[in-house]
């Protein structure tokens, strides 16, 4: 029974992982979109890059979550009514995200408007993944009943805090390698200034993420496996800036998904076998009091392996079709 919570631990780690790395990128380049493009064909680059993967890469988000919810329900159940508001927020971001996406190109007058829904719509999901993912790992205030006690201002601590502002500029520096990957001319000029900036600011949020663990969650540094994830994310940082500097930008972008899923193994690592840390340490939601019976994880486990090689080979197949630099013509937005 413990095999199969820990096997369903791992394998939620891995599609939120998954949905970090494939869905960071796009939303990194809507954030950035003030910054990248000056133009309505600098826009139009932007849009065209992510237009073909984004609503695929959000398939992982949907797996992820239907996948919590059937094998640990009870901290599914505990984030969902707890965090309802923020995640309310990410919500109508999502919605009006992926409509802005469409109407952009149709709209006229309304252009603007629809840009900046996009450009919003990207940045609230960014941050609040983020401090919500920080507000799990540090603990929340939950009673016996693994019921949140708390409100929309308990989240905002300064822990998950920095945790939101860490996976921000992750998200921003995951964009702009993104984009200078798929773009040429002035969008990825600008993408290069701005990846040096980013990069030294991912370095400063990864020590104040260090520091704030030190104060108010001590016991994370002494996960020897969170160290080797460390070592991984920082080698992968500074190998970021020696492929950017060599124009190697394929490169450039693996390492910086190298980087994300170091993150994520540390977050892993730190955080097993609990599942929502209470800040009493008492009534924290864990693979051993929160999960399915093992029935259900066995069936859940035997539908993964056959649903996972559809979505990977469905990834994969999409990439490999809409691989290379964005030429803008009559299709797309």
């Amino acid at each position: 029974m413990d095999l199969f919570r820990s096997i369903w631990y791992l394998l939620i780690g891995v599609l939120l992982a998954g949905y970090a790395i494939m869905d960071g990128f796009d939303l990194g380049v809507g954030t950035l979109m003030p910054f990248l493009a000056k133009t309505d064909k600098d826009k139009r680059y932007l849009y065209n890059s992510i237009g073909p993967f984004w609503d695929g890469n959000e398939v992982w988000l949907l797996t992820g979550g239907g996948a919590l919810f059937a094998a640990f329900p009870h901290a599914y159940a505990t984030v969902f009514s707890g965090f309802y508001l923020a995640l309310m927020l990410v919500l109508f971001a999502l919605i009006f995200r992926a409509v802005s996406l469409e109407y952009w190109h149709h709209s006229g007058d309304g252009k603007k408007f629809w840009e900046w829904a996009f450009i919003i719509g990207s940045f609230l999901p960014a941050l609040l993944f983020g401090v919500a993912l920080g507000n799990v790992v540090v603990g929340i205030p939950l009673n016996s009943e693994m019921e949140f006690m708390g409100s929309f201002f308990t989240l905002l601590r300064p822990f998950p805090l920095v945790v939101g502002l860490l996976g921000l500029v992750a998200i921003l520096q995951h964009g702009l390698t993104y984009a200078i990957l798929k773009t040429n001319g002035d969008v990825q000029k600008r993408a290069r200034t701005l990846l040096n900036s980013i990069w030294v600011a991912f370095i400063v949020f990864f020590a104040l993420s260090f520091i704030a663990a030190l104060i108010w969650f001590p016991t994370a540094v002494k996960s020897i496996v969170g160290w080797i994830f460390a070592v991984v994310a920082l080698v992968a940082w500074f190998l970021i800036k020696y492929y950017s500097k060599a124009e190697q930008d394929g490169k450039t972008f693996l390492m910086s998904s190298i980087l994300f899923a170091a993150l994520w193994g540390i977050v892993g690592a730190i955080h097993f076998p609990n599942l929502v840390r209470g800040l009493d340490g008492i009534n924290s939601i864990t693979i051993y009091n929160g999960s399915s019976s093992q029935l259900t994880l066995t069936v859940m486990l035997i539908i993964a392996a056959i649903g996972m090689p559809l979505v990977i080979f469905y990834t994969a197949v999409i990439y490999r079709a809409f691989k290379g630099k964005v030429v803008l013509d009559e299709e797309g937005y």
